[in-house]
């Protein structure tokens, strides 16, 4: 009967649980779902991790090219993000092109490597306006349960953590290039930013780390990204407001959970039998 009056009243099915303060999860309105983390998970990648936020999973795994550097930036590397979101990762989702949540993911990830400065990209330039390094961050939702941009944050800061180059020699005048792969060294990782996803439900209930019904079912939702402990941006694609109140919470939440994540990723990678 549970299920059938959820299926017909989904809306109402949360309100009755919500007024009780929990989740048809079991979960508190503040709690977040449990988190696992792998890193260098693909042999064939520079670097790679794996990140599971309760059933959203999500893997990164990143290819270093090397191409001629921007005019205007001619000293820098690139780092290039792009998310896919296939069919199979959720019954919401339609075989076909990217899907505009797939593009929203992609447009945040670029911004946040431009913006947050996780990596300096001038360690990726092996010869200024010549030669350097372009890292390509693929992502791949495997299984899409709310959160999937925290997800993909946390997989990318993962992932670089665990990226080694090659060591790289290059002749200004004849241009040749000599690739020496036995010699790699690891990437420099300066900051580690983690995005914290809230449902806003009825204007005035939040929900920590929602998942993919409570996103769908909720009147909007806010992704708080800290950095260095402290808040460094707010992402929220329309929706109710949020008061003053509400974003103190969040934040206090956010910045509370980013802690825990950051030991986690620490233990992980000090875990890797590649470490």
């Amino acid at each position: 009967m549970a299920a059938l009056y959820k299926n017909i009243h989904p809306v109402k099915y949360y309100r009755d649980y919500l007024s009780q303060d929990i989740r048809p999860d079991g979960r508190g309105l503040l709690e977040f779902r449990p988190v696992t983390i792998n890193v260098g998970t693909i042999g064939t990648a520079e670097g790679s991790a794996i990140v599971k936020i309760g059933n959203t999973t999500v893997v990164c795994g990143i290819k270093a090219e090397l191409f001629t550097p921007k005019a205007e930036e001619p000293d820098r590397g690139q780092i290039v993000a792009n998310v896919e979101l296939p069919a199979l990762c959720s019954s919401q989702l339609k075989p076909g092109p990217p899907s505009d949540d797939a593009q929203v993911c992609s447009g945040f990830m670029d911004r946040l490597l431009t913006s947050s400065q996780v990596v300096d990209t001038r360690q990726l330039c092996i010869c200024p306006d010549k030669l350097a390094w372009v890292l390509y961050c693929d992502f791949v939702c495997l299984n899409h349960d709310g959160a999937v941009i925290d997800a993909c944050v946390l997989t990318l800061v993962a992932a670089l953590k665990t990226v080694t180059l090659p060591e790289v020699e290059y002749n200004p005048e004849t241009q040749a290039i000599s690739v020496n792969d036995s010699v790699r060294k690891p990437l420099q990782v300066d900051t580690f930013p983690v995005a914290t996803t809230f449902a806003i439900f009825d204007s005035h209930q939040i929900l920590a780390d929602p998942n993919d019904e409570e996103e769908r079912f909720g009147t909007g939702v806010i992704t708080i990204m800290v950095q260095d402990g402290k808040m460094s941006s707010i992402h929220k694609p329309g929706g109710s407001p949020v008061t003053q109140a509400q974003l103190e919470t969040c934040f206090s939440k956010a910045k509370e959970h980013a802690d825990h994540l950051q030991k986690m990723v620490k233990t992980a990678f000090n875990a890797s039998p590649e470490r």
